[in-house]
């Protein structure tokens, strides 16, 4: 009772308003969700989707199902997704914008500003393709616009590129006044409002017989066998031990050496392979699913087949992404000769291993291994829910990707909440400390 008492006296300050900062913030994410595309026939959509599991259906499902709706916030964060890619490839591969990534925050703050403004011309010409696709999209005769032309392209681009600016100063706003990644849980939103559809479609194909009750246990065992790995695999790291030169004793003390180590994460990349592949892959399969048609070229034709979801090509294309990715970000995050120079300059070393250049390969030889492995977990944990779903013939999304979302973001937040937990633990028993000798 006195434990419960203490928590819910810890949650009483700044953490409980950053916890309802972001459940506020999320709140008018969902809502937004809802709002209309001006001069659009929802129901005329709606078969567009209907039953949907390729690349719309996963594609609505990372945007909370705003695609479907057309909604105002169709787009999501996934401009800003695409524009973070191009711009962290151009900053390692540009001289100017290396240079400004080492000039520290002011740096960082200019690649930010260029990143917004490449996601606005990422969503102008995304909302363009969209305007496109929806004027010559017909069904039974009736268009799902109701005035094409001029004035409804314009709107609908100022629309949906306001909608996606949006997304982004709110997920801006949670990661600086709330709890967790605000684009994470952006997009975890979104994938958490489909699970209650995803399960109760699961139930009623099981209820009327088009999936035995035998393959609706092998779906949620499959579902739960993953949630596992991934709690597995998230927490897994491998431990460089560093030692440290002997400190200087106090009088009458003898002298001892420190002793520490360097966790390297198997999964060091995280989610962001996952959702870098998908929204590379998701947003052009999109398009060109609005603007072709069986009077499309053949070319174009057998473009969106090789993109269609679970199709051969997807999968394979999907997994050199993630490995890719997995390898890219990772290099990025981690530096084995920055870090080889900070261990050096401490005065420390790792057993068996000169400082320096060597101490760098041999980093970078441990960080190669463990990519591989964690790419490799990616990968199967991205295709293999996709190979059974497809070959069973699920008429829903449920792949591997969200889950490794979902899994992840939550690790993460409960990571940062219990570090703040401490934290204000810490302050507190400090202030105790302080009331006491000044008592005294």
């Amino acid at each position: 009772m006195a434990q419960s008492k203490k928590s819910l006296n810890i949650l009483s300050g700044g953490l409980k308003e950053k916890i309802l900062f972001t459940l506020f913030a999320l709140i008018i994410y969902r809502l937004g969700s809802f709002i209309p595309l001006p001069g659009v026939d929802a129901s005329v959509l709606s078969n567009m989707f209907d039953g949907q599991s390729g690349v719309l259906g996963m594609f609505d499902m990372f945007t909370g199902g705003a695609l479907s709706r057309m909604a105002i916030l169709a787009l999501n964060i996934m401009p800003y997704i695409s524009a973070s890619i191009i711009m962290q490839l151009m900053v390692a591969v540009t001289p100017e914008l290396k240079a400004l990534k080492e000039q520290g925050a002011v740096g960082y703050q200019k690649i930010n500003q260029y990143t917004r403004y490449l996601t606005v011309l990422i969503a102008v010409v995304q909302s363009y393709g969209i305007s496109v696709g929806l004027e010559g999209y017909v069904v039974n005769g009736v268009q799902a616009v109701y005035s094409p032309g001029l004035f409804f392209r314009l709107s609908t681009i100022m629309s949906l590129t306001a909608g996606a600016m949006f997304v982004v100063w709110l997920g801006e706003q949670i990661t600086q006044r709330g709890v967790g990644q605000g684009a994470s849980l952006i997009i975890f939103s979104g994938i958490v409002a489909h699970f209650p559809v995803a399960l109760s479609k699961t139930f009623e194909l099981g209820k009327v017989g088009q999936l035995s009750p035998i393959a609706v246990i092998f779906l949620l065992g499959i579902a739960l066998f993953a949630t596992w790995v991934v709690s597995f695999f998230e927490l897994a790291e491998r431990r460089v031990q560093v030692h440290y030169p002997k400190r200087s004793a106090m009088p009458g003390m003898s002298a001892r050496s420190d002793s520490s180590y360097i966790p390297l994460k198997v999964n060091t990349a995280d989610v962001i392979p996952a959702i870098f592949a998908s929204s590379l892959l998701l947003m052009p399969a999109t398009l060109l699913k609005f603007i072709s048609d069986e009077n499309s070229p053949i070319i174009l034709q057998r473009i969106v087949g090789f993109l269609q979801h679970g199709s051969v090509g997807y999968m394979l294309l999907y997994a050199v992404l993630i490995v890719f990715f997995c390898f890219f970000y990772t290099a990025i995050v981690f530096n084995p000769k920055e870090t080889a120079d900070n261990i050096k300059k401490s005065g420390g070393f790792i057993p068996g291993i000169r400082p320096g250049e060597q101490t760098a390969s041999h980093l970078d030889y441990i960080l190669t291994r463990i990519t591989v492995v964690g790419a490799a977990y990616l990968v199967g944990i991205c295709l293999l829910p996709d190979i059974l779903i497809t070959q069973m013939a699920v008429p829903f999304y449920l792949g591997g990707t969200t889950l490794l979302i979902v899994c992840n973001v939550i690790l993460k937040t409960a990571s940062q909440i219990q570090a703040q937990v401490m934290t204000q633990q810490y302050q507190s028993v400090l202030k105790k400390i302080g009331k006491h000798k000044r008592f005294r």
